[in-house]
């Protein structure tokens, strides 16, 4: 088993992009991570998949070894294009997208792109689409008082999760600027992914935890989605109960190859 193999870095617009690629088999599996965390978010995934199939994990722009864009430019297309250019090295014909939260933003702007490349989408703990006006309220409060809001944000997301997972996700708060986080969040307050998500008609499964289970839930948003509530668990479901994770996935690759 190949459980862990890193490529050499791949340029994308904002400079190398750190990738993780390793395993082979079946269709491939390609992960993306959330905002503040990387590749080895999906370390056990990796390890879980790679005795089968080939599967992949991605440092975004300005998260773990990869760069950061000089202009400052988090937008979702943008990321969007970091992916394009993965996908264009490695050469993936046809695959299955796994994002969660930040990254499943970008998993979804990408399927809704190149619906014939992607065999299965896997959105877990993905926002929806936020009002405007409480996107406005939510930045200007983040832009008065950044350390207070992010920390109830963060108190929030990390509820019910194991000490191991709290910790862990607490060291890495800190790894992006306060400058970048800010454009990270409008970017994702900006980005609109209802007609992405209607425009994929692939297989789609959407992971939920109780705490995301608002009335801008993307499996609120759209009818007729695979959806599931996962319970017991942070936002970080794949870290916090990675064996539940990992087999409800392997349903889901059953159903795509």
């Amino acid at each position: 088993m190949n459980s862990r193999s890193a490529t050499q870095p791949i340029q994308g617009q904002a400079g190398a992009i750190h990738v993780d690629d390793g395993g082979t088999g079946n269709v491939p599996v390609v992960f993306l991570h959330s905002y503040a965390g990387d590749s080895r978010h999906w370390e056990n995934q990796l390890e879980h998949l790679r005795s089968k199939r080939r599967a992949i994990a991605i440092d975004l722009r300005g998260h773990g070894q990869s760069a950061a864009p000089k202009n400052a430019d988090y937008s979702i297309p943008s990321l969007m294009r970091d992916l394009e250019a993965v996908v264009e090295a490695l050469d993936l014909r046809r695959f299955v997208l796994v994002g969660h939260s930040m990254g499943g933003s970008i998993a979804v702007a990408y399927a809704g792109a190149h619906t014939d490349k992607v065999a299965g989408l896997v959105l877990a703990g993905t926002p929806g689409k936020t009002p405007p006006e409480m996107a406005d309220q939510v930045m200007k409060s983040m832009e008065q008082d950044y350390e207070k809001v992010s920390q109830g944000y963060w108190n929030k997301l990390l509820a019910n999760g194991s000490p191991e997972v709290q910790s862990r996700i607490k060291r890495e708060i800190g790894s992006v600027p306060r400058e970048a986080s800010l454009k990270i969040i409008r970017a994702l307050f900006d980005y609109n992914p209802i007609p992405a998500l209607k425009a994929y008609p692939g297989p789609k499964l959407i992971l939920f935890t109780p705490d995301g289970d608002t009335p801008t839930a993307l499996h609120r948003a759209v009818s007729g989605l695979n959806s599931r509530q996962i319970s017991g668990t942070s936002h970080w479901m794949h870290l916090d109960i990675p064996n539940d994770f990992n087999r409800i996935l392997d349903e889901f690759l059953d159903t795509v190859g």
